[in-house]
């Protein structure tokens, strides 16, 4: 799946391609739930409990999230039926990013920095396979 691509000039105010990447991404919950999927859980009770998310919320968010390919349902059982999520290559291209906000937060935004254990935070420094070498979203 190809993320689309959105018009900078289309959108209100400067253009810049931090605006049309964020209408991509969307909101808080949106980040976090990519922060979750780079921790390696991708199952939808590991994302409300690890998030905080309202249910029906982050069900919206992963819904958007997968339409605009920056993360892939996978089904894990037949019966019943059941999907976990997963981040594309643009997905997880958003390490670096969600790294970037975590080390600012813990700078600027908390009054003491939570825990992390150190190999899960090895994940949000995972490189992001070249474009020749992706695998390709069944959706």
């Amino acid at each position: 799946m190809t993320l689309p691509r959105i018009d900078p000039h289309q959108l209100p105010g400067r253009p810049c391609s931090a605006a049309a990447a964020l209408e991509l991404i969307g909101d808080r919950w949106s980040l976090l739930v990519i922060r979750e999927l780079l921790f390696g859980n991708s199952r939808f009770t590991e994302l409300v409990r690890n998030i905080g998310a309202p249910r029906d919320r982050l069900a919206a968010r992963l819904k958007t999230l997968v339409e605009t390919g920056i993360v892939e349902r996978r089904q894990y059982s037949q019966s019943p039926p059941r999907w976990d999520y997963h981040l594309t290559p643009a997905g997880r291209a958003l390490g670096p990013v969600v790294k970037a906000l975590r080390e600012w937060g813990d700078e600027w935004a908390v009054t003491d920095p939570p825990p992390f254990d150190p190999a899960m935070l090895q994940r949000l420094d995972q490189p992001t396979p070249p474009a020749d070498q992706r695998e390709t979203s069944t959706g």
